[in-house]
Protein backbone atom coordinates (compact mmCIF):
# COMPACT_ATOMS: atom_id res chain seq x y z
CA UNK A 1 0.00 0.00 0.00
CA UNK A 2 3.49 2.39 0.66
CA UNK A 3 2.79 3.90 -3.19
CA UNK A 4 -0.82 5.14 -2.65
CA UNK A 5 -0.73 5.86 1.24
CA UNK A 6 2.39 8.29 0.93
CA UNK A 7 0.61 10.18 -1.81
CA UNK A 8 -1.86 10.98 1.06
CA UNK A 9 0.95 11.62 3.24
CA UNK A 10 3.68 13.50 1.41
CA UNK A 11 3.59 16.40 -1.21
CA UNK A 12 7.20 15.70 -2.51
CA UNK A 13 7.06 12.83 -4.64
CA UNK A 14 3.66 11.72 -6.96
CA UNK A 15 3.91 7.95 -5.53
CA UNK A 16 0.42 6.79 -6.75
CA UNK A 17 -0.07 5.59 -9.79
CA UNK A 18 -3.06 8.18 -11.38
CA UNK A 19 -3.52 7.98 -14.68
CA UNK A 20 -6.65 9.07 -16.92
CA UNK A 21 -9.83 8.50 -15.23
CA UNK A 22 -12.73 5.78 -16.79
CA UNK A 23 -15.54 8.80 -16.03
CA UNK A 24 -15.82 11.86 -14.49
CA UNK A 25 -15.47 11.59 -10.57
CA UNK A 26 -17.54 13.78 -7.98
CA UNK A 27 -17.03 14.16 -4.51
CA UNK A 28 -17.00 16.22 -1.14
CA UNK A 29 -14.08 15.20 0.83
CA UNK A 30 -13.50 15.04 4.64
CA UNK A 31 -13.40 18.63 5.75
CA UNK A 32 -13.48 19.95 9.17
CA UNK A 33 -14.09 23.57 10.61
CA UNK A 34 -12.08 24.82 13.76
CA UNK A 35 -14.19 26.56 16.18
CA UNK A 36 -13.87 29.58 18.87
CA UNK A 37 -15.25 29.69 22.17
CA UNK A 38 -18.48 30.85 20.56
CA UNK A 39 -18.66 28.92 17.91
CA UNK A 40 -17.53 31.10 15.48
CA UNK A 41 -14.68 30.27 12.84
CA UNK A 42 -10.99 29.99 13.97
CA UNK A 43 -9.89 27.82 10.60
CA UNK A 44 -10.21 24.55 8.46
CA UNK A 45 -8.94 21.44 8.36
CA UNK A 46 -8.57 19.87 5.05
CA UNK A 47 -7.37 16.27 4.02
CA UNK A 48 -5.78 16.46 -0.04
CA UNK A 49 -4.55 14.33 -2.72
CA UNK A 50 -1.32 15.14 -4.13
CA UNK A 51 -2.21 13.40 -7.28
CA UNK A 52 -4.86 12.88 -9.27
CA UNK A 53 -6.53 11.76 -12.26
CA UNK A 54 -7.89 14.04 -14.39
CA UNK A 55 -11.86 14.91 -14.53
CA UNK A 56 -12.15 14.89 -10.81
CA UNK A 57 -14.52 17.30 -9.09
CA UNK A 58 -13.56 17.91 -5.61
CA UNK A 59 -14.95 21.12 -5.01
CA UNK A 60 -18.38 22.62 -3.56
CA UNK A 61 -20.33 25.10 -1.60
CA UNK A 62 -18.76 24.26 1.75
CA UNK A 63 -15.36 24.00 0.79
CA UNK A 64 -15.90 27.41 -1.27
CA UNK A 65 -17.12 28.72 1.50
CA UNK A 66 -14.21 27.96 4.04
CA UNK A 67 -12.02 29.17 1.27
CA UNK A 68 -13.28 32.28 1.11
CA UNK A 69 -13.26 33.03 4.96
CA UNK A 70 -9.55 32.10 5.60
CA UNK A 71 -7.25 34.80 5.44
CA UNK A 72 -3.72 32.44 5.04
CA UNK A 73 -3.06 28.70 3.23
CA UNK A 74 -1.35 26.25 5.16
CA UNK A 75 0.57 23.53 3.18
CA UNK A 76 3.25 21.22 4.03
CA UNK A 77 5.30 22.21 1.03
CA UNK A 78 5.16 25.48 -0.83
CA UNK A 79 5.86 26.54 -4.41
CA UNK A 80 5.45 22.46 -5.43
CA UNK A 81 5.39 23.83 -9.40
CA UNK A 82 8.63 24.60 -8.89
CA UNK A 83 10.14 21.29 -9.12
CA UNK A 84 13.59 22.21 -10.52
CA UNK A 85 14.29 23.68 -7.16
CA UNK A 86 12.83 20.64 -5.09
CA UNK A 87 14.81 18.48 -7.40
CA UNK A 88 17.96 20.29 -6.32
CA UNK A 89 17.33 19.86 -2.76
CA UNK A 90 16.80 16.00 -3.36
CA UNK A 91 19.99 15.83 -5.52
CA UNK A 92 22.04 16.92 -2.32
CA UNK A 93 19.89 15.13 0.20
CA UNK A 94 20.02 11.76 -1.87
CA UNK A 95 23.72 11.49 -2.58
CA UNK A 96 25.49 12.45 0.32
CA UNK A 97 26.64 8.66 1.70
CA UNK A 98 28.63 6.85 -0.67
CA UNK A 99 26.30 3.29 -1.23
CA UNK A 100 26.95 -0.14 -2.38
CA UNK A 101 24.78 -0.86 -5.66
CA UNK A 102 21.23 -1.11 -5.29
CA UNK A 103 20.67 -4.33 -6.00
CA UNK A 104 23.11 -5.61 -3.37
CA UNK A 105 20.50 -3.50 -0.92
CA UNK A 106 17.68 -5.75 -1.66
CA UNK A 107 17.31 -9.63 -0.46
CA UNK A 108 18.74 -12.03 -3.29
CA UNK A 109 15.44 -13.11 -4.10
CA UNK A 110 14.05 -9.75 -4.35
CA UNK A 111 16.71 -8.73 -7.06
CA UNK A 112 15.03 -9.91 -10.57
CA UNK A 113 11.77 -8.16 -9.19
CA UNK A 114 14.07 -4.63 -8.85
CA UNK A 115 15.72 -5.13 -12.19
CA UNK A 116 12.32 -5.39 -13.49
CA UNK A 117 11.31 -2.09 -11.84
CA UNK A 118 14.47 -0.10 -12.75
CA UNK A 119 13.99 -1.52 -17.07
CA UNK A 120 10.79 -0.80 -16.46
CA UNK A 121 11.16 3.05 -15.19
CA UNK A 122 13.61 3.32 -17.77
CA UNK A 123 16.10 4.54 -15.00
CA UNK A 124 19.95 5.50 -14.68
CA UNK A 125 20.92 2.76 -12.84
CA UNK A 126 24.50 4.18 -11.85
CA UNK A 127 22.48 6.93 -11.16
CA UNK A 128 20.26 5.10 -8.30
CA UNK A 129 23.65 3.38 -7.29
CA UNK A 130 24.76 6.73 -5.96
CA UNK A 131 21.65 7.27 -4.52
CA UNK A 132 20.91 6.66 -0.70
CA UNK A 133 18.58 3.67 -0.41
CA UNK A 134 15.34 6.09 0.27
CA UNK A 135 16.21 8.29 -2.98
CA UNK A 136 16.27 5.21 -5.22
CA UNK A 137 13.01 4.38 -3.35
CA UNK A 138 11.34 7.86 -4.58
CA UNK A 139 13.14 7.82 -7.60
CA UNK A 140 11.88 4.83 -8.80
CA UNK A 141 7.97 5.12 -7.56
CA UNK A 142 7.50 8.35 -9.34
CA UNK A 143 9.64 6.85 -12.82
CA UNK A 144 6.77 3.91 -12.67
CA UNK A 145 4.35 6.60 -11.66
CA UNK A 146 1.51 7.25 -14.81
CA UNK A 147 0.72 10.14 -12.96
CA UNK A 148 1.21 13.82 -12.16
CA UNK A 149 0.92 16.21 -9.52
CA UNK A 150 -0.35 18.63 -12.08
CA UNK A 151 -3.52 17.39 -11.16
CA UNK A 152 -2.81 16.95 -7.54
CA UNK A 153 -5.12 19.22 -4.77
CA UNK A 154 -1.99 21.27 -3.65
CA UNK A 155 -1.10 23.27 -6.92
CA UNK A 156 -4.91 24.18 -7.37
CA UNK A 157 -5.28 25.56 -3.44
CA UNK A 158 -2.20 27.77 -4.13
CA UNK A 159 -3.78 29.46 -7.42
CA UNK A 160 -7.46 30.05 -5.43
CA UNK A 161 -5.11 31.87 -2.69
CA UNK A 162 -2.88 33.43 -4.89
CA UNK A 163 -3.71 36.94 -3.41
CA UNK A 164 -3.59 35.86 -0.20
CA UNK A 165 0.05 34.55 2.19
CA UNK A 166 0.71 31.02 2.10
CA UNK A 167 2.50 29.32 5.04
CA UNK A 168 4.49 25.41 4.59
CA UNK A 169 4.61 23.69 7.49
CA UNK A 170 7.64 22.11 6.60
CA UNK A 171 9.22 22.69 3.06
CA UNK A 172 10.95 20.59 0.77
CA UNK A 173 14.30 20.11 2.55
CA UNK A 174 13.02 19.12 5.68
CA UNK A 175 10.20 16.98 4.16
CA UNK A 176 13.00 14.99 2.11
CA UNK A 177 14.82 14.91 5.19
CA UNK A 178 12.05 12.68 7.10
CA UNK A 179 13.08 9.70 4.76
CA UNK A 180 17.06 10.95 4.54
CA UNK A 181 16.90 10.52 8.88
CA UNK A 182 15.28 7.20 8.11
CA UNK A 183 17.45 4.36 9.44
CA UNK A 184 19.13 2.38 6.44
CA UNK A 185 16.96 -0.88 7.93
CA UNK A 186 13.59 1.69 7.20
CA UNK A 187 14.92 2.74 3.98
CA UNK A 188 15.70 -0.57 2.16
CA UNK A 189 12.05 -1.77 3.82
CA UNK A 190 10.58 1.50 1.93
CA UNK A 191 12.30 0.05 -1.44
CA UNK A 192 11.02 -3.51 -0.98
CA UNK A 193 7.85 -1.92 -0.45
CA UNK A 194 8.00 0.38 -3.93
CA UNK A 195 8.97 -2.58 -5.81
CA UNK A 196 5.68 -4.71 -4.84
CA UNK A 197 3.59 -2.03 -5.46
CA UNK A 198 5.14 -0.84 -8.45
CA UNK A 199 4.87 -4.87 -10.39
CA UNK A 200 1.49 -5.05 -9.02
CA UNK A 201 -1.58 -3.83 -10.88
CA UNK A 202 -4.54 -4.43 -8.14
CA UNK A 203 -6.66 -1.93 -9.08
CA UNK A 204 -6.86 -0.01 -5.51
CA UNK A 205 -6.04 3.20 -6.54
CA UNK A 206 -9.21 3.89 -7.70
CA UNK A 207 -10.30 2.65 -4.66
CA UNK A 208 -8.61 5.49 -2.53
CA UNK A 209 -9.31 8.09 -4.50
CA UNK A 210 -13.15 7.03 -4.05
CA UNK A 211 -12.38 6.89 -0.69
CA UNK A 212 -10.91 10.29 -0.16
CA UNK A 213 -13.76 11.60 -2.60
CA UNK A 214 -16.72 10.40 -0.37
CA UNK A 215 -15.35 11.32 3.06
CA UNK A 216 -14.97 7.67 4.03
CA UNK A 217 -12.35 8.25 6.57
CA UNK A 218 -12.55 4.24 8.12
CA UNK A 219 -11.79 3.18 4.68
CA UNK A 220 -8.60 5.77 4.38
CA UNK A 221 -7.83 4.49 8.03
CA UNK A 222 -7.81 0.75 6.88
CA UNK A 223 -5.51 1.58 4.00
CA UNK A 224 -3.09 3.70 6.63
CA UNK A 225 -2.15 1.30 8.94
CA UNK A 226 -1.61 -1.75 6.49
CA UNK A 227 1.72 -2.26 4.45
CA UNK A 228 4.74 -0.03 5.53
CA UNK A 229 2.84 2.58 7.74
CA UNK A 230 2.05 -1.11 10.06
CA UNK A 231 5.86 -0.63 11.13
CA UNK A 232 5.83 1.69 14.38
CA UNK A 233 8.84 3.44 13.61
CA UNK A 234 8.24 4.47 9.93
CA UNK A 235 4.21 5.22 11.14
CA UNK A 236 6.03 7.51 13.84
CA UNK A 237 8.54 9.18 11.36
CA UNK A 238 6.35 9.73 8.80
CA UNK A 239 2.88 10.73 10.19
CA UNK A 240 2.39 10.71 14.23
CA UNK A 241 5.34 13.07 14.84
CA UNK A 242 5.17 15.04 11.86
CA UNK A 243 1.54 15.64 13.05
CA UNK A 244 2.30 16.78 16.72
CA UNK A 245 4.69 19.40 15.54
CA UNK A 246 2.18 20.59 12.52
CA UNK A 247 -0.72 20.25 15.09
CA UNK A 248 1.61 23.05 17.31
CA UNK A 249 2.18 25.34 14.48
CA UNK A 250 -1.27 25.65 13.76
CA UNK A 251 -2.12 26.00 17.23
CA UNK A 252 0.01 28.94 16.59
CA UNK A 253 -1.48 30.60 13.54
CA UNK A 254 -4.88 30.52 15.00
CA UNK A 255 -3.85 32.42 18.10
CA UNK A 256 -2.36 35.28 15.82
CA UNK A 257 -5.68 35.40 14.10
CA UNK A 258 -4.48 34.17 11.23
CA UNK A 259 -7.89 32.13 10.30
CA UNK A 260 -5.72 29.39 8.55
CA UNK A 261 -6.79 26.87 6.19
CA UNK A 262 -5.08 23.60 6.51
CA UNK A 263 -5.03 21.74 3.44
CA UNK A 264 -2.23 18.64 3.68
CA UNK A 265 -2.43 15.02 2.90
CA UNK A 266 -5.69 13.01 4.13
CA UNK A 267 -3.47 10.75 5.67
CA UNK A 268 -2.37 13.41 8.56
CA UNK A 269 -6.19 13.71 9.50
CA UNK A 270 -7.11 10.16 10.66
CA UNK A 271 -7.07 8.33 13.39
CA UNK A 272 -5.98 9.46 17.41
CA UNK A 273 -2.12 10.79 16.03
CA UNK A 274 -4.58 12.84 13.07
CA UNK A 275 -4.96 16.79 13.51
CA UNK A 276 -8.47 16.51 14.17
CA UNK A 277 -7.82 14.93 17.00
CA UNK A 278 -4.34 16.44 18.19
CA UNK A 279 -6.36 20.01 17.70
CA UNK A 280 -8.91 18.42 20.40
CA UNK A 281 -6.75 17.89 23.15
CA UNK A 282 -5.26 21.15 22.95
CA UNK A 283 -8.52 22.21 23.93
CA UNK A 284 -10.15 23.36 20.06
CA UNK A 285 -13.56 22.70 19.22
CA UNK A 286 -13.39 20.51 15.95
CA UNK A 287 -16.52 19.84 14.13
CA UNK A 288 -16.62 17.70 10.69
CA UNK A 289 -18.50 20.11 7.58
CA UNK A 290 -18.28 17.42 4.84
Amino acid sequence: MILRLLSLCLAIVALAGCGESAEPLWGSPALWVIEGNGGEPEGWLFGTVHALPRDVHWDGPALDQAMASANTLVVEVRGLSDEAAIGRIFSRLATNTPQPPLLDRVDPDRRADLDRLIDRAGADRAGLDRMETWAAALALARSASTGSTSEGVDRELERRFADRPVVELEGAKRQLSVFDSLPESEQRDLLSAVIDESLSADGRNDILIRAWLTGDLAALGRETRQGMLADPELYEALVAERNRSWADRIADLITRGDYPFVAVGAGHMLGRDGLPALLKERGYAIRRLQ
